[in-house]
């Protein structure tokens, strides 16, 4: 704890933040979705031992919803042989044993999500069962329709890249490159409106247009300008054979996963980067954050050949997967471990982690993105994709959040930050360690 910032962090007994809603509303509501799906998959087992295991598995789930509803203490983890279980514990331990509305967001919100998959880890026959799969899979399939758009737009984008009549300009790829970067912002929440516009030639008249407009007033925060050319200097100015390598820490699972992957395939068809590695979950979390993907194609040809390139870039070593357990320990960024020095730019996306970036602290809303990540400030090219759905943040103009809190639903009072809680709003906020 001794690298976690002075500001003190959203607990969840604060009844004017998020934290509240969540541990009051949205966290029983979750376990009860988790309890109706282990029901109906024992309901769907033959095997006797894998029922028993099952029902346990309910009554373990019923009795964690009980605990949070009636603000019991947060009781230490089962060992299930994972090294992360001494973590959590020892930090049950320094946080004195709190209870459920008492108790550091963050951290609460993790702690209740590890200990849900101890009740599967230690199982024989749910070991490796994702309890939140089919909401994954219902979610998924409702997107189909902006998957096929967007790997077609991609395909075009990408032959008309490789076309030798294909007339150059700089203007035009700057702007493709912040398209595709706040494609990637909004994740689930793209209009497909945007998307009908991601053609080369279309990419040349987009600026000033009603679609970028629209979708770039809701950005608070953008930085996304600063990083293509932080990247077209490393690609123009380093030595021959030098590894310019950008990280993603990757956040939800779906349509989100999948621009996710776009943006990969981008940055290496366009030698932005020549090596992309991804930063999965290693087990189910959060309800819709992934753990390693199972991809599978419909019958689009486009979908095919996005695919067939993905397994390109991936065979020959220039897409990788990198599972890492810190990614599902309660801890913030502040103590991440400092093994990305080496990258050109780490892409962190999503809103956990950018809770976890700013240690989900209770920043003022103006406070320099630099001073609120910490020392992963030193050393590291930082750039934060998320689209707003927690009290936590920081970088915005004087008055922004001023606005947006009197701007907010008839009867708000502006002293809760509920703009934030929506998704519909977004930053984009880059710092440059390599330059500090």
């Amino acid at each position: 704890m001794e690298y976690d910032p002075k500001t003190p962090p959203y607990l969840t007994g604060d009844r004017t933040s998020f934290a509240y809603v969540s541990v009051r509303d949205r966290w029983p509501v979750i376990l009860t979705q988790a309890i109706d799906d282990i029901f109906r998959a024992t309901r769907d087992a033959s095997e006797p031992e894998k029922i028993a295991e099952g029902k346990k598995i309910v009554e373990q789930l019923a009795k964690l919803k009980y605990e949070v509803q009636h603000d019991r203490v947060l009781s230490p983890l089962p060992d299930d042989g994972e090294k992360d279980i001494e973590e959590y514990n020892d930090e049950l331990e320094a946080l004195n044993n709190p209870h459920w509305f008492n108790a550091p967001w963050l951290f609460a919100e993790c702690y209740l999500y590890r200990r849900l998959h101890t009740t599967f880890s230690l199982t024989k026959h749910w070991k490796n069962y994702d309890v939140f799969r089919r909401q994954k899979l219902s979610t998924f399939r409702s997107s189909l329709p902006a998957v096929l758009e967007l790997s077609h737009k991609y395909q075009q984008i990408v032959e008309t890249l490789a076309s030798p009549t294909k007339t150059a300009s700089e203007e035009a790829d700057r702007l493709l490159f912040i398209e595709m970067m706040e494609i990637c912002l909004w994740g689930n929440a793209t209009d497909l409106s945007l998307l009908t516009t991601l053609t080369y030639e279309d990419i040349q008249m987009l600026q000033g247009s009603e679609a970028r407009k629209k979708a770039e007033k809701n950005i608070l925060a953008n930085d996304v300008p600063k990083v293509y050319d932080v990247l077209k200097n490393a690609q123009a100015t380093a030595p021959a054979g030098t590894d310019r390598r950008v990280d993603i820490i990757l956040d939800n699972s779906g349509f989100e996963l999948f621009v996710d992957l776009i943006l990969a395939a981008y940055l290496l068809s366009t030698n932005l980067a020549t090596t992309v590695v991804l930063h999965p979950k290693s087990l189910p979390w959060f309800v819709s954050d992934h753990p390693i993907p199972t991809i599978t194609t419909t019958q689009s040809t486009s979908l095919t050949w996005l695919f067939q390139n993905l397994s390109t870039h991936h065979t020959e070593g220039r897409l990788l997967l990198r599972p890492n357990r810190f990614w599902t320990t309660a801890h913030s960024f502040h103590r991440l471990p400092h093994d990305l020095d080496d990258s050109q730019l780490v892409i962190f996306k999503g809103d956990l982690n950018y809770r976890k970036l700013t240690a989900d602290a209770a920043w003022p809303p103006t406070t320099p993105f630099r001073d609120a990540i910490g020392d992963m400030a030193k050393g590291a090219r930082i750039l934060a994709l998320r689209t707003c759905k927690a009290d936590v943040v920081v970088g915005l103009d004087m008055g922004v959040d001023e606005r947006l809190r009197k701007e907010g639903e008839e009867g708000d009072t502006g002293e809760v930050r509920k703009w934030a809680w929506s998704g519909k709003w977004a930053v984009a906020q880059f710092w440059d360690g390599k330059v500090e």
